[in-house]
């Protein structure tokens, strides 16, 4: 089998893959990271997906070790400001919905309308989010946790979030920079090889194969598995190998961002734990709050502003923070590698595939991508369906989320200028408009979403049709003829659950505030 693995770039996605790897193998295979001092790595302030918690318990990494070293905060969900119309906002938690009589509470809700905001009246989380509350009490008991409700009758009790403990109920965001950092301390620590130089050729074997890499000041490195971490310039799979790059910007039409790192003092401003999407003119502003500073960018449509346009617009977006600060210009390269394994090549993070990060899939993409590497790892004789599979997993995993995100597009109530009219006319992955027309009659399940995984789940869909407003969707028929007695028992419980955490909760920086 092969034992000696070579990664090519550092950053975020090479430091998760060699420290991934050296907790899976230990010392039966060989890990060595080579990155150039000379190439800076794209990283900014990264809000991730709620799997991402299953990476640091997998390392055996508890919270209170890395997040202090990364100015790292908890977030429970995504924040969409300005996507309807300009003032109102709405949230897509990491929260699963509850079920009254078969049926999710978003189709209670459709149906009976207790309120104007559905993400308020279905979701824990918004309150939380909205009263900027910590997940954790200052103890570090999490609080989905304590959902017990015993009946007055007598009857047995029933923990009402018993799914949700199936599903982590937060995410975090960190500075991506600081936790690559972190993880080559923890690789190296665990026997990774690290080596700061330039690569000048990739070689390959008669076969087409990677046989080894030339390096500007160590000679030849070779390996039976070479790792493509080199971002957006796929120095191996696309530029080695040829492999065909598939672009998604038919579908989507952000293809640049411009980032800024705001100090702040969060003490004042107060830690959300959420990221905000606020829609603009030409795109969006991500807002990422992380203990000490801000990481914000604006990702936009080069065919509708100009970068200084867009810089402009972000400065101004910020305020008098901004004043000052360097502007970090980025293009992206937005769609896929048409097979993210080719020969003994695998490529990993933006180099095997990238989408706008409208719902942080960044950093998914890589653990995935590691995940998976490891439960198709090659055998002796480098079965071809190894790496078959593995390619149609992670093609799977890019292509669904970009459904999902042409859904914030399509289903987007603003149509106030070009922009936004355009981004509804735009090519839309197969199979998506037939699903749009049944949502608005039977709105989404498991079985009608996109048909492969990719990390998000119906109540996902249903919690962005109903805070996009674009497209209209009703109850299912048949509930007009039920009791929404139990319904409405649930939306009240829900409430009286939310303004009690929100009173019990400390805020998101008292408790990170204690552990710095």
């Amino acid at each position: 089998m092969p034992n000696k693995i070579v990664i090519v770039g550092g950053g975020t996605s090479g430091w998760m893959t060699a420290a991934y790897l050296r907790a899976t193998f230990g010392p039966n295979v060989s890990v060595t990271l080579v990155e150039s001092r000379r190439i800076k790595t794209i990283g900014v302030g990264e809000a991730t997906f709620s799997t991402v918690r299953h990476f640091f318990d997998y390392l055996g990494l508890p919270e209170e070790e890395w997040m202090p070293r990364t100015n790292a905060t908890y977030k429970l969900g995504i924040r969409f400001e300005n996507w309807r119309r300009k003032g109102h906002y709405f949230y897509h938690p990491f929260e699963r919905l509850r079920v009254v009589d078969g049926f999710p509470l978003t189709d209670w809700w459709l149906k009976d309308r207790p309120s104007d905001r559905f993400d308020q009246d279905t979701f824990l989380m918004t309150s939380i989010c909205d009263h900027e509350r910590s997940p954790r009490y200052l103890d570090g008991t999490l609080f989905e946790q304590e959902f017990v409700e015993r009946p007055k009758d007598g009857s047995a009790p029933r923990t009402t979030l018993s799914e949700q403990a199936t599903q982590f109920p937060y995410a975090y965001q960190f500075d991506a920079s600081l936790l690559a950092d972190f993880l080559s301390e923890y690789a190296t620590e665990r026997g990774a090889v690290h080596i700061e130089d330039d690569v000048l050729e990739v070689v390959r074997d008669d076969r087409g194969w990677i046989s080894h890499l030339r390096t500007r000041e160590h000679g030849d490195l070779s390996g039976d598995l070479f790792i493509d971490c080199t971002g957006f310039r796929g120095m191996l799979i696309n530029q080695a190998l040829e492999e065909p790059f598939i672009s998604y910007q038919d579908t989507l039409p952000n293809d640049r961002a411009v980032a800024l790192r705001v100090p702040v003092d969060m003490a004042k401003r107060g830690l959300r734990p959420a990221t905000t999407a606020t829609a603009q003119e030409a795109g969006w502003i991500w807002s990422i709050p992380l203990f000490g500073r801000l990481g914000t960018g604006y990702v936009y449509a080069s065919d509708y502003t100009t970068p200084e346009e867009a810089e402009r617009t972000l400065r101004e977006f910020v305020g008098p923070g901004a004043e000052d600060l360097e502007a970090n210009h980025i293009r992206m390269r937005v769609g896929r590698t048409r097979n993210a394994w080719v020969n003994n090549c695998v490529a990993i993070g933006l180099s095997s595939g990238f989408v706008e990060p409208l719902e942080s899939t960044g950093i998914f993409f890589i653990q995935r991508g590691i995940e998976q590497l490891v439960k198709h790892f090659p055998n002796a004789d480098w079965d071809p369906q190894l790496r078959k599979s593995y390619n149609s997993a992670m093609a799977h995993t890019l292509d669904g989320v970009r459904e999902f995100l042409v859904l914030h597009y399509k289903g987007a109530a603003r149509d106030d200028n070009a922009y936004w009219r355009d981004a509804k006319t735009r090519v839309i992955p197969d199979g998506l408009a037939e699903r749009l027309e049944q949502w608005q009659v039977k709105p989404p399940t498991s079985d009608t979403i996109y048909p492969h995984y990719h990390g998000f789940e119906a109540y996902s869909y249903l919690a962005m049709l109903l805070g996009l407003g674009g497209i209209p969707i009703k109850a299912v028929p048949a509930m007009s003829l039920m009791d929404s007695t139990a319904a409405a028992k649930e939306f009240q419980q829900l409430k009286d659950q939310a303004q009690d955490l929100v009173r019990r909760l400390p805020s998101q920086y008292e408790y990170l505030a204690q552990r710095h």
